[in-house]
This record gives C-alpha cells, sequence and structure tokens, in this order.
C-alpha cells in the first residue's frame, strides 16, 4: 500500500511571531521556518506503519512556495521515500486557501493511488482544521480526524480519535483520510547519514496550473493584531476576599 502525506512549511513553533508595523500580516523576515509539528507526527506514523508491513512508499507532498523543498527533504531524511512539491505561490508570505490546497490534494492522490492519506489536524500557523476533511469530502472518501492511534486491519483501519467526551474508535474503509493529534506518536529525528541520503531522493516539482487549480484567495485579511498584553494577577487574603472579587468586580459568580 502506498501511503501519501502531506506537509506543510510554517513558522518555527519556539519562535516568538511579532505582526509587521502597518498589521499587514506577520513578519516572516530572516525567521527560523520548518515543518509543521502536526505533520511531523503524519511523516512519522506512515513510517511506523511502513515498518509494520502494511506499507510498501511513503510519498511527501507540500503545496506553497519554492523554499518547501526544506521540509519535503526533512521528510525525505525522516523516512519517506519520495516527495512532490507544487509550487502554488512565489511571496512566502501567501497562504494557500485549505479549499485549493484540497483541490491540488486530489489531482495528486488520483495521479498516486494511495492506499491511504495522513496528514496533520492543523497547521499551526492559520489553525485552519479543514484540508482533511475538504479533501475526503472532494474524493468521497472515509475520514478519521484527530487520531491518537493507527492500525490497518486487511482492508481497514482502525482509528482512534481523541473527541470532546475522552476517545472514540471507528474503523473505515480504505481507501480514507487521517489526520494526526498531538498524543498519535513522538516524530524521530533525522539521522546524518540519512539527511545525506535525502538529497538525493526524488523530488518532483509541478505548479498549480499543471492541475489545472485556481488557487487565487477568496479570503482577504483586513488587518493583522497582536493579542493583548495579559494583565497581572493579584494575592487575595482569604476565600471569602476571592468569592467578594469575582463576585462585584469580575462579575462572574
Amino acid at each position: 500500500m502506498k501511503i501519501l502525506v502531506t506537509v506543510k512549511r510554517v513558522i518555527d513553533y519556539n519562535v516568538k511571531v511579532r505582526v509587521r508595523g502597518d498589521g499587514s500580516g506577520v513578519d516572516l523576515a530572516n525567521v527560523k521556518m520548518s515543518m509543521n509539528p502536526f505533520d511531523e507526527i503524519a511523516v512519522e506514523e506512515a513510517i511506523r506503519l511502513r515498518e509494520k508491513g502494511a506499507a510498501s512508499e511513503i510519498v511527501a507532498v507540500s503545496i506553497g512556495v519554492k523554499q518547501a523543498q526544506e521540509t519535503l527533504r526533512t521528510a525525505l531524511a525522516m523516512g519517506a521515500d519520495r516527495a512532490i512539491l507544487i509550487q502554488a505561490a512565489e511571496d512566502v508570505s501567501t497562504d494557500i486557501e485549505p479549499l485549493a490546497v484540497a483541490k491540488l490534494l486530489r489531482a495528486v492522490v488520483e495521479a498516486e493511488q494511495p492506499g491511504l492519506v495522513i496528514a496533520g489536524k492543523q497547521a499551526i500557523d492559520n489553525d485552519m482544521n479543514a484540508t482533511g476533511q475538504m479533501l475526503a469530502a472532494l474524493l468521497g472518501w472515509p475520514q478519521a480526524t484527530f487520531a491518537s492511534e493507527v492500525a490497518v486491519e486487511g482492508e481497514e483501519a482502525v482509528v482512534t480519535r481523541e473527541v470532546d467526551g475522552g476517545l472514540q474508535t471507528i474503523r473505515v474503509r480504505l481507501p480514507a483520510i487521517v489526520t494526526t493529534d498531538l498524543r498519535l506518536n513522538e516524530p524521530r529525528y533525522a539521522s546524518l547519514p540519512n539527511i545525506m541520503k535525502a538529497k538525493k531522493k526524488p523530488l518532483e516539482e509541478k505548479t498549480a496550473a499543471d492541475y489545472g487549480v485556481d488557487v487565487a484567495p477568496r479570503l482577504k485579511v483586513l488587518k493583522t493584531v497582536e493579542p493583548p498584553t495579559r494583565k497581572a494577577g493579584v494575592k487575595v487574603a482569604s476565600v471569602d476576599e476571592l468569592v467578594d472579587r469575582l463576585k462585584n468586580e469580575a462579575g462572574v459568580l
């Protein structure tokens, strides 16, 4: 079985995000970029499934700017067999919307015919949490979102999902879409030999026009602002004073 894994280039999660002075967006100048953490989990899960004998090939796909090659090379160094980069933007500040990404992924899926697509549940830059669901709808495939455990059993996948009430285990028929949650696994570090090997693995470059998909944005960001600074807390001398303040000052009781 072939597994298709989606990866996205985002600001590294350790970096403090800064807003441009004119409020037009996030400042990306000289900012460290890396693979979306949820996508790292997706790549790791695909590798583990291959190690268990459930998969024979892993294809990593990224949609965005040319610099996303670095992200794909990371996926290849982790263990993916080959990669596909779909260049859909020239400006690193341009974020391709989920519907356009889903349409491009549908075209890739139709060409590659994978038995399973694994994606991060969301990207940490826009937190849309929509691409996996949109892709499932466009393909007419079953989906299992927020996965914390995945097992392939014959022609089906058994997925444990994280839901508001706890955990839910479902069985979906392959081919299917699975989106990963944080507790699914802990991604491995790419070793130096594997990083060197990744440079020789095939990386195919395409454009959105090659698939006939219009990636023009349908949403317009009017202004970007930083969240308000959190006010300092206060100490109270007793429970009675705390209750009084919550009731009369905060108005939450």
